[in-house]
């Protein structure tokens, strides 16, 4: 089985592997623009690129852009655009065949989900996705790290009621940081595939 390039740029340059949601939301989606919200060093930019997508590639942290852009030279990659954007401030509109944020929206002040949920749905072409991974905040899972947000149970599936949700789960996952024995902290991740189909309001 021929190695695809995503995995070359992983190990080279120290990224971690493609979120394995978006490896598997592209069985469905046949290439076209993506937009990758809250991007960081590019890990799922890349592969998404790799694929025949041409991708706008957003993040607030400039020396996470600075690598991706180093890559993006280093590779001679064409077709990925990058924007320091802060998404607390930001709204935009676009045309995307594919609008995905993984493990970003924690990240975020809870006033900003509704408005940039919104703007990912109105970016979204006829029969485009949204992909979204976030972490939850649940009872038997607290969401004691400090983070700005967290979602309840349902909350983000509620969001996405007129589309066609394709898949979605509250499942158990494992954040990259550890606790204090060295273990990966677990919480629940709202994880969502939703298509944007003609819908009766």
């Amino acid at each position: 089985m021929t190695q695809h390039p995503e995995r070359d740029f992983s190990k080279q340059y120290g990224l971690t592997a493609p979120h394995s949601e978006v490896v598997e939301a592209l069985g469905l989606i046949d290439g076209g623009k993506a937009l990758d919200v809250g991007c960081g060093s590019g890990r799922n930019t890349l592969y998404l690129n790799s694929k025949g997508f041409e991708v706008t590639a957003w993040d607030k942290n400039p020396a996470s852009l600075a690598k991706l852009d180093q890559i993006i030279a280093a590779e001679n990659l064409s077709g990925i655009h990058t924007a320091e954007q802060d998404l607390n401030q930001l709204r935009f509109n676009g045309a995307y065949n594919l609008v995905l944020s993984t493990v970003v929206m924690m990240f975020l002040q809870p006033e900003t989900i509704p408005q940039l949920i919104a703007d990912m749905q109105a970016s979204t072409v006829r029969d485009g996705y949204n992909l979204i991974v976030a972490a939850m905040d649940t009872s038997d899972y607290p969401c004691n790290q400090g983070f700005p947000f967290a979602f309840q149970s349902g909350e983000l599936s509620n969001y996405y009621r007129k589309w066609h949700i394709v898949k979605y789960n509250e499942d158990i996952g494992q954040l990259h940081r550890t606790d204090e024995n060295g273990q990966r902290i677990s919480l629940r991740f709202a994880t969502l595939l939703a298509q944007k189909s003609m819908v009766k309001v």
